[in-house]
């Protein structure tokens, strides 16, 4: 196992790794929406939210020396089911032709505030 850490993603809030690698697959924590250098909340809309969390995978997954088309699966936690189709709007961006296999739930609470978390499972072999 490996441990996958990046300036260009924000550092881990609490005693976990941003991602890690076992076997061929690489675990990315849940990302949230902070921007990595000042460690604060992009915003307070869902959209540049949605966007920042998957730039904060994104730079996890090319530390790894992955893609975003080598995820497999995705799990979005909303703090709100009505930013659904605003947060799908720029998911569509980031997972165009290859789609990965998702789940999108609404929870009470998320860290620091935020409005959406992401976290993403990556196989590092080609099929």
């Amino acid at each position: 196992m490996k441990i996958i850490n990046t300036e260009k993603a924000p550092k881990a809030l609490g005693p976990y790794s941003q991602a890690i690698i076992a076997n061929d697959f690489l675990f990315i924590s849940g990302q949230i929406p902070f921007d990595p250098i000042t460690m604060q909340k992009v915003s307070e809309n869902i959209k540049d939210q949605t966007r920042q969390s998957l730039e904060n995978i994104k730079a996890i997954v090319e530390n790894a020396g992955a893609t975003m088309k080598d995820i497999v699966r995705c799990g979005v936690f909303l703090k709100n089911m009505d930013d659904f189709t605003a947060m799908n709007e720029v998911y569509a961006e980031y997972f165009n032709e290859w789609k990965p296999a998702r789940s999108a739930v609404e929870v009470a609470r998320l860290p620091k505030g935020v409005l959406i978390e992401i976290e993403a499972i990556a196989c590092l072999k080609n099929n």
